[in-house]
């Protein structure tokens, strides 16, 4: 059995999921544009009220199993497998452009190292980006093959420390920027008026789920290599006030270098991608500070597409006969037919759906809309339907299974319901900075696609155990 060889190689990993391009590149955008240091008020509360008792839940939901999701639903109710494979196939939607930002990162760190110039524009003028993706996929899926100890755990246990120390570098550096006391301003200075804006607080919510990784099987997954001595509250509290940590060094880094060029700081990905490298040739040592920014995104990046993968592949061989390796190679697979359409978005080919690049249109619906209800799926199934009283349950795990139960549900009902019939945008759930969309009937669309490919995967499942 596949387990955890420490308290910490387990920290690191749940770590190493929750920490991505997101916290770096995402959420200090959406702290500048929407109340600065006030917007800080509703994600804490998001993250220690509602997404860390979610943590909570699918890590022990996970370890009572130990089994992947799909089995752990049927665990709860036979009917309920189906819950656990349209999970998973929103989680492997997600993987599959995720990928493709992973290798834009790749490239961009390629130049840093190498000294040569690049820029988005000419990058996705080509097919390099086939490239890219296609190394970053590889990574992942060698990663994964080597398992649980010697893969996953190994690859955090490296990077996780590096990601800090980076990061702690960086913010050390941008002290001695001219624009530092503006962009800590900007970054945290608190404009209380937002707090009456619903929107905050949905995107608030939103980033506390992407970030943490919760509601989407990943946790249920690790939680599956968990030891019975694991204190699993202080493991997932660790974890939340590492990935807040992160994201508000990332914050204390970018603003300086932006006021300090005079740069736009509500910019998303041309932000990352154009105006920041070409405020790093400006600095003194503008080189190293690239290759630490790269480098720093695209260690977040691959920790999380690692976890991501994970929940594809314990699935597979839950489901079939088939070895680690060979379940790694049939999701690798999977991931780079799936990706294609997003790949191809952003090369010459241009591949649009009403004129939105098809990448963008996965994050805006799947994210958008699909992750508050794969979260809404593991909170009612798991806090209703599982059979908690058969162990004895510490105060703090009850307070969970209590917020998870009573209210969590209704707040993601107000988000689905708000997306579905109102087509508010939730940024939170993005993986794209300022990305829009409005078009909710697209949501419902490729959402009903997922059910049915989950109902699909089911009758296959069931065919193949008759």
């Amino acid at each position: 059995m596949d387990l955890w060889s420490s308290r910490t190689g387990f920290i690191l990993a749940a770590t190493g999921a929750a920490v991505g391009i997101g916290n770096i590149w995402r959420f200090p955008s959406v702290v500048g544009r929407n109340g600065g240091g006030a917007y800080l008020i509703p994600f804490l509360i998001a993250v220690f009220v509602f997404a860390v008792p979610l943590m909570i839940l699918e890590i022990n939901s996970g370890r009572r199993t130990r089994a992947d999701i799909v089995t752990t639903f049927r665990d709860v109710r036979p009917r309920f497998r189906i819950f656990g494979w349209f999970i998973v196939a929103v989680v492997v939607l997600i993987l599959s452009y995720y990928l493709v930002i992973t290798g834009w990162i790749l490239a961009f760190l390629g130049s840093a190292i190498t000294g040569s110039e690049i820029s988005l524009a000419s990058f996705t003028a080509s097919y390099a980006p086939v490239l890219s993706f296609t190394v970053s996929l590889g990574i992942v899926a060698a990663v994964l093959s080597f398992g649980v100890r010697e893969g996953i755990e190994r690859l955090t246990t490296i990077l996780m420390p590096l990601v800090f120390l980076i990061l702690l570098g960086m913010a050390v550096f941008s002290v001695t920027l001219s624009g530092f006391s503006e962009g800590v301003a900007f970054f945290l200075t608190p404009d209380l008026s937002v707090l009456t804006d619903p929107l905050i607080w949905s995107a608030a919510f939103g980033q506390a789920f992407f970030s943490l990784s919760a509601g989407m099987g990943i946790l249920l997954t690790y939680g599956s290599y968990v030891g019975e001595e694991m204190d699993v509250p202080e493991a997932a509290a660790i974890v939340a006030v590492a990935d807040v940590v992160v994201a508000v060094l990332a914050g204390i880094v970018i603003f300086p270098i932006v006021f300090t060029f005079d740069l736009e700081p509500s910019l998303g990905t041309e932000l990352a991608f154009s105006t920041l490298p070409a405020a790093f040739s400006l600095l003194p040592g503008g080189r190293i500070v690239a290759g630490a920014f790269f480098g720093l995104l695209f260690a977040a990046a691959i920790t999380s597409a690692v976890s991501m993968m994970e929940v594809g592949v314990s699935t597979v061989r839950g489901a079939t006969p088939f070895s680690r390796r060979q379940a790694t190679v049939l999701v690798s697979a999977l991931v780079f037919v799936l990706g294609i359409p997003s790949l191809l978005s952003y090369t010459p080919f241009q591949l649009r759906v009403w004129g939105i690049p098809f990448l963008d249109l996965l994050d805006n619906s799947v994210g958008t809309l699909g992750l508050p209800v794969t979260a809404f799926m593991i909170s009612i199934t798991f806090s209703y339907f599982a059979r908690h009283e058969e162990v004895r349950v510490p105060p703090i795990e009850r307070l969970a299974v209590v917020s998870t139960k009573y209210l969590l549900p209704p707040v993601l009902v107000v988000i689905i319901a708000s997306q579905l019939l109102l087509g508010f945008d939730f940024p939170g759930w993005h993986i794209l900075p300022g990305s829009t969309l409005d078009r909710a009937l697209l949501s419902v669309v490729i959402l009903s696609f997922i059910g049915l490919l989950a109902y699909f995967l089911l009758r296959l499942q069931r065919a193949g155990a008759k």
